[in-house]
């Protein structure tokens, strides 16, 4: 299993500072994170090398390269050959996801190919941060895949928006949270489960074909496979009228210059 989402924190006024509670579910949240360096995601690479299969994972990153004691929300993305191609960081932890998780930087903010498409994706929140957008399809992506840590709120309209904007299909993972799904382990499980219903993530994974129409309409309240046969023609039938990074920009009056330097504390020169 991958660790994801700090469902805690607003479970548990996960904002009182110095709480010996919060620092022993932090310390537990940190020892359950993915050091990628350490090979932690290898049996993930070999099965996407087995399957001959392309895999976008959501993660919660603890890198050495930050000292190895700060998290981060991080999408992974491994190659059909099992090869992780691109780790990126998200950008801006969202409210109450800033008491665990850490300011990415634009070093993951790359694209891939797979067949006939250019694949990129972003964390969350990010989604809704236009430059952050603008830096995908300014590299050809016409296949954008959003990750959530799981709500019908959040993938219902960004979703549709992204393709129409961005004439893409767009791919909304958005994970599904219930009680029974918290491991038994879990410090204070009790205190981060009072109260709550039996769902606390509803999920709304859904899939947006590039005229904003859904090709499978957001899945609430259950566990599903989805599978969608998707068509490159239809990106380039869109872009006719419109492309954002193409025909339909002025790169003349306005640009992006995106840093896609990994960010670090320490330069060491010996």
């Amino acid at each position: 299993l991958l660790p994801g989402y700090p469902f805690w924190l607003e479970r548990t006024n996960g904002a009182v500072f110095n709480s010996p509670m919060q620092k022993e579910i932090h310390a537990h949240y940190l020892d359950q994170a993915v050091q990628i360096e350490a090979g932690h995601l290898d049996a993930l690479c070999d099965a996407a090398r087995a399957h001959n299969i392309a895999v976008i994972a959501g993660c919660i990153e603890r890198p050495a390269d930050r000292g190895g004691h700060s998290l981060y929300a991080s999408l992974v993305y491994i190659a059909a050959d099992g090869a992780i191609q691109s780790v990126h960081r998200k950008l801006m932890p969202t409210y109450e996801e800033r008491l665990a998780w850490s300011p990415g930087d634009g070093h993951g903010l790359r694209v891939h190919r797979l067949g006939a498409f250019t694949v990129g994706g972003l964390n969350c929140w990010e989604n809704w941060m236009p430059l952050a957008r603008a830096a995908l399809y300014g590299q050809g992506e016409d296949l954008h895949v959003a990750i959530w840590p799981g709500s019908l709120r959040n993938t219902q309209e960004i979703t549709r928006f992204i393709a129409v904007e961005a004439r893409s299909y767009v791919i909304s993972v958005s994970a599904l949270m219930r009680k029974s799904d918290f491991p038994a382990g879990t410090p204070h499980l009790d205190a981060i489960l009072a109260g709550s219903e039996e769902v606390l993530a509803n999920g709304g994974s859904c899939i947006a074909a590039p005229d904003g129409t859904w090709l499978v309409e957001p899945v609430v309240g259950e566990e599903r496979l989805i599978v969608a046969t998707i068509d490159h023609r239809r990106v380039r039938e869109e872009r006719q009228n419109f492309d954002p990074a193409g025909h339909y920009a002025r790169p003349d009056v306005t640009q992006l210059i995106v840093n896609r330097q990994r960010q670090s504390t320490v330069s060491l020169r010996d």
